[in-house]
Order: structure tokens, then sequence, then C-alpha cells
């Protein structure tokens, strides 16, 4: 009696749980107990796909054959020991030499030396191999279709969300908040906008006891990271970011590389987190590195990281030399001196080094006389609004008023002109004529009004933007003589979008904080959503910086010589 074992494989788990795998066994026994042979060893391989050659049960399967432990395997179909050619001759080849037969139930006779059986196996494999490729583009082009449709085809879900699988009763699969780790994702959103290092926020996390989102009882750095990037928790989950290319490394085949950013597809999901939140959290991770006091001294380099080449547009490196007597100097030079750095010797900045102690002391007396003297902020039209002078409001009132009275006298014009027609005193071309006239007539008056309205609209937004702009300068002139050198360099980040040294010449671009931050007292609205009728803050709306919203307006660059 012959020593005989079967093999048995399906690609994924959903099919093990559809009892595919029994299936096949069944159908296994079936044939060895009609062949007579003596059943010593079942292999089988559940969710395994067959592109691949490690797996369990078929490595098993191999070592027996080469212990000696079998003479035959019985399996469904060669595409069960590979779905790739290749590597279905190497299994065959393999069990030849150690002596040991193959038999296919759905095709009989393959285990003898005919050349039509052996032709049929190569020609079944390699119509596997098409099969599997076929299935693989199928199964891709399914997944951007439902992708594209805003159903969510990605298995696993971010932290605090579960992932609700397509059904009758729940229609496409989408995810949903899972509220208990939602909180902590706030919780994190929050404490990171507040200025929190992401270490610390792991510290604390770990002290009370919070899980990862793999389980562990700490959280990772790198984690936190990831979790702070996440647009899922504002809204919105990509599919199709990366794909797959060859791997130039030879115990890899492929690698993941990242797609251009307009071919991503955007799926939308229910927010944790808002746009400002969310906004506020990335611009710390930002501002840290910007104004890194990594190898910075103390109360030196008052505008690091504000100057940039006027000739480069590029940022600027501080750097320290020694001068013909000994003495320290502190320069300011442009990053594309370095001629690797700018692409070439061609292109190597021409600008020489800028005495850093002489310019923090020019730009840091021009910041003071322009808080000294705060209408200098406002100097020139386009510091605000780039239009033609505004009227006074009373007048804008009483043009108003008259528009609308006739507006007004329009309307009734039209009325009495529809009761003429239908008391027979003017026919109906002559009706139409007039009408149209007092439609145009109007048209043009309501046009003028609207005009009128927006500019009104603008004269009251420009007047508290004036007082917002004293206001401020009132506060920062009664402390700015008290300043130490910290905080003078936290005030020039504050004030200063940019400095722009080129030759002799220095541009100041200005930005102003004028909103003050909300107050935390306030009780919060019934519903849990700010209120209508809080008006927008003057920054917002003139684009101008604010302290609680970090909105900045740049203002007209003003030129110094020193």
């Amino acid at each position: 009696m012959v020593r005989a074992a079967l093999y048995a494989r399906v690609s994924t788990e959903a099919q093990a749980d559809r009892g595919t795998i029994g299936s096949q066994l069944a159908l296994l026994h079936e044939r060895i107990a009609a062949a007579g042979d003596e059943l010593v060893g079942e292999y089988v391989d559940d969710g395994h796909s067959g592109a691949r050659l490690d797996r369990p049960g078929l490595d098993a399967l191999r070592d027996a054959a080469e212990a000696g432990l079998i003479e035959r395997v019985w399996c469904l179909s060669p595409d069960r020991l590979a779905r790739a050619y290749a590597y279905q001759v190497l299994v065959l080849d393999e069990l030849d030499r150690f002596g040991v037969s193959v038999a296919f139930t759905d095709s009989p006779g393959l285990a003898t030396d005919d050349p039509q059986a052996t032709l049929l196996t190569q020609v079944q494999g390699v119509i596997a191999e098409y099969e599997k490729a076929k299935i693989a583009e199928r199964y891709r082009r399914g997944k951007l279709f439902r992708a594209r449709a805003g159903e969510i085809v990605t298995w696993k879900a971010s932290y605090g969300y579960r992932r609700v699988p397509r059904s009758a009763a729940t229609g496409q699969a989408h995810h949903e908040v899972y509220e208990p780790e939602a909180a902590v994702v706030r919780r994190i959103f929050t404490d990171r906008a507040a200025g929190i290092t992401v270490r610390e926020i792991c510290r604390r996390l770990n002290a009370d006891a919070i899980p990862s989102p793999t389980g562990k009882p700490t959280w990772g750095h790198s984690t936190l990271c990831r979790l702070l990037r996440n647009e899922a928790y504002i809204g919105r989950v990509y599919y199709n970011r990366t794909e797959s290319v060859p791997d130039r490394r030879p115990t890899r085949r492929t690698r993941q590389v990242w797609r251009d950013r307009d071919e991503w597809i955007p799926i939308d999901c229910p927010r944790i987190v808002s746009d400002e939140l969310f906004q506020a959290a990335a611009r710390v991770a930002t501002d840290n590195s910007k104004w890194s006091p990594r190898r910075a001294i103390p109360g030196q380099w008052l505008l690091k990281g504000l100057v940039k080449c006027g000739v480069c547009g590029v940022g600027t490196n501080c750097h320290k030399m020694r001068g013909r007597n000994g003495t320290w100097h502190r320069y300011y030079h442009c990053r594309n001196h370095d001629p690797i750095r700018a692409g070439g010797e061609a292109r190597r900045c021409p600008e020489r080094n800028i005495r850093a102690d002489a310019l923090d002391a020019f730009v840091f007396d021009h910041i003071r006389a322009a808080i000294t003297h705060p209408d200098q902020l406002l100097a020139g039209e386009q510091a605000v609004t780039l239009t033609t002078p505004i009227p006074d409001d009373e007048l804008l009132a009483a043009e108003l008023g008259r528009l609308d009275r006739k507006i007004d006298a329009a309307d009734a014009e039209r009325r009495r002109l529809v009761d003429l027609y239908q008391g027979g005193f003017i026919e109906l071309p002559e009706m139409q004529r007039r009408a149209t006239e007092v439609t145009a007539r109007r048209k043009e008056l309501q046009h003028k009004r609207t005009s009128l309205a927006d500019e009104r609209t603008d004269l009251a937004r420009d007047n508290q933007l004036r007082r917002r702009v004293h206001d401020f300068a009132a506060r920062i002139h009664a402390v700015i003589d008290t300043l130490d050198d910290t905080q003078k360099q936290q005030l020039l980040r504050l004030l200063i979008e940019d400095v722009r040294v080129t030759g002799w010449h220095v541009q100041i671009r200005l930005r102003i904080a004028l909103d003050p931050p909300p107050d935390s007292t306030s009780p919060p609205h019934p519903t849990g959503k700010p209120s209508s009728q809080q008006p927008r803050p003057v920054s917002s709306q003139n684009g101008l910086r604010s302290v609680s919203e970090s909105e900045c307006r740049v203002l007209p660059e003003r030129k110094y010589r020193y």
C-alpha cells in the first residue's frame, strides 16, 4: 500500500471560513480511498497566497518528502501548489527528486511519464499564473471604483475609529467614531496645540495607563507623530497613496513608494477634531523646527529664522567668526553660499555676510519706532483695504436711504403698470416697453445700493481695525523698554514676517497681532456650537495676524538703509 499525503490550500481567511478547505479535503479523502492508498499526513494552508512558497503547510510537506515519509502527494490542481508557474516547476521537480509522485484529482494520469500529461501540467501552471494576475487586476480596479464612490476599502481603521463592513443594513463600508479612543485623540491634539512636547504627551498618556493604538502599555514618539499628521481626524481618509515598484535589494521583490498627491483618492469620514485645532497642532511642530534653541546662545541672534537673502529669497544661517584681534563676530549668511546647496558654483550667492549685532539693533530700533507711532502701521491705503477713500458713515447712511426710496418707487411704478394693463388703459406692447425700462432702472439702483452697503461695511471694519492697531501699539509701547533679550526675540517673532537684506537695503515685512485670546470663562453655547451672533475677528477679515487664530496679514514692505 502506497503511503500518501494530501495538500490543500485557500488564499484568504474568508475562503477558509466558508468551508472551501473542507470541500477540498472531502474530495481528496474520497480519491485516496478509491485508489487504495494509506493516508499518513494532511498538510493544509488556510489563508495563504499561492504566490509565495514560504507557507507552513507546504514547508512541512516538503520536509516529509525529504525524510522519505511519503511516496505520493494528492492535490486538487497544480495551482493549489503554487500560482506562479516557476514555483510549480520547482516544487514538482523537488518532489520527483525525492521519489514522490504527485496526483491531481481534476487531471487524472498527470503523475505518469506521459509527455501529454506533462504538457497539460505546464499549461495549467501558465493559466493559473494568468488567472492570478487577472484576479489581482480586477481586485485593484474594484477597490479603486469603490474608493471613488466614497467607500472605505482598507480593512484597518485609524485609532479612534471602527470600520463598519458593507452590508444591506448599513450600506457601504464606512468608519464610525469610537468615543473612548476619540476622547484620547482630542486630548492629544489639544495638548500639542498648547505647546506641550510629544515626549511629554507620551509620558502623560503612559502615566494615565492609556493603551497605545496597538494595545501596548506605552506610547511611542513615532506613533504620536503619525497620529498628529493623520488627516482622518479632520474627515479625510486617502486611498491609492502608494504603489509597488521593483526593489533592487536581493532580499525583497517590491517596495512601496509615494504617488503624487493629485492621484490620492479622498474618502469622507466623521471628523474628531476641528480644522483649526489640527492646523494649530501642526504649526507647533513647524515653529519648533524653525525656532529650535539648539546650538543657540540665549539672547543672541534676535532675528534667527526671520532673515532672508534678498537676492536668492532663501533663509540664512547663523555662524560666528573670529576677527583679527581675536574677538568673535556673529553673522547671518545666505544658505546659497554653499555651492552644493546652491546647485553649482555659477549659482552661488554673491551677497556678503550680514553682521548680526548691527542688523538686530537696526531692526529692533525701527520696530520700536513703528510701535511708538502706530499711524505708521496704517500708512498708505494698501496697508488696509487697497481701495479708494471711503466717505463718512453718515453720508453713506443718507445715500442708502435715498436709494431705498427710489427702489420702492420703482416697485410701485411697476405695480401701477400692471393695474393699468388689467384695467384696459394700455396695450400689452406699451406695458412691456415701460416695464422693461422700470426693471433696468431698478437693477441699476440695486447695484448702487449693494456697492454702498459694501463700502459701509468696509468702513466699519477698517475703523475697528484702526482702534485695534492703536490698542496693540499702546500695550507693546508700555513694556518695550523693559524687555530682556529673550523677550525681545519673542516680540520680533510675533511682529515680523521676514527681513530681506539686499546689499545695504533692508526690507522689514510686519504682521500685527490684534485679537486677544478667546475668553475661556465664557459659558458655552447650549448646542455645543459657537454662537452665530458673535462677530468675526477683525484680524481674520483683514488678514492681519490673530493671537487666537494665528492668521497674519503682511503689510507693505518698508525699505531702510543702514
